[in-house]
């Protein structure tokens, strides 16, 4: 029988305890949580339209969860709008595009990211660490003090 001694807590972050830092021409990111031994990232992020992310596939799946506006993959022809939910399996490739300006979603991603030239050739790694990493140095850089990502 478990005991109060032996259940962990949960962990509650609000909506506003962790900040959106900018990316470039108004895109944003927040960092969630990222345990790298598992190859987990959560990220939000809101768009404007017309962010396009570079072209890449996936070595793990990947959930995502719109709130707000439309964005869509360049290779297919749905929208993702609020309320929108997507499943991506390992070795999807695909281009994210935003449609629509104000455009939050959230991703809970596994493995790492692999961006594509236009050949198919692998030209850079993206992962949760990688991602960490870039979240708390824009922190830094936009006069952000250094949030309390969950990290483990």
């Amino acid at each position: 029988m478990a005991t109060a001694a032996t259940v962990p807590d949960s962990i509650h972050i609000g909506g506003n305890d962790l900040p959106f830092v900018d990316i470039g021409d108004g895109n944003k990111l927040k960092v969630i949580h990222v345990k790298e031994g598992e190859g987990l990232w959560i990220v939000e992020n809101i768009f404007v339209k017309g962010y396009e992310v570079q072209t890449h596939r996936h070595t793990g799946p990947v959930w995502g969860y719109t709130t707000s506006g439309g964005w869509k993959y360049k290779e297919y022809d749905y929208v993702n709008r609020a309320g929108s939910f997507l499943y991506e399996p390992a070795g999807s490739i695909h281009t994210l595009q935003s449609v629509e300006d104000d455009t939050h979603v959230w991703f809970h991603m596994y493995g790492v990211n692999l961006n594509l030239d236009d050949d198919g050739n692998v030209e850079s790694v993206s992962d949760g660490a990688g991602a960490l990493a870039a979240y708390y140095a824009l922190c830094e850089a936009q006069g952000l003090p250094r949030p309390n990502v969950l990290v483990d």
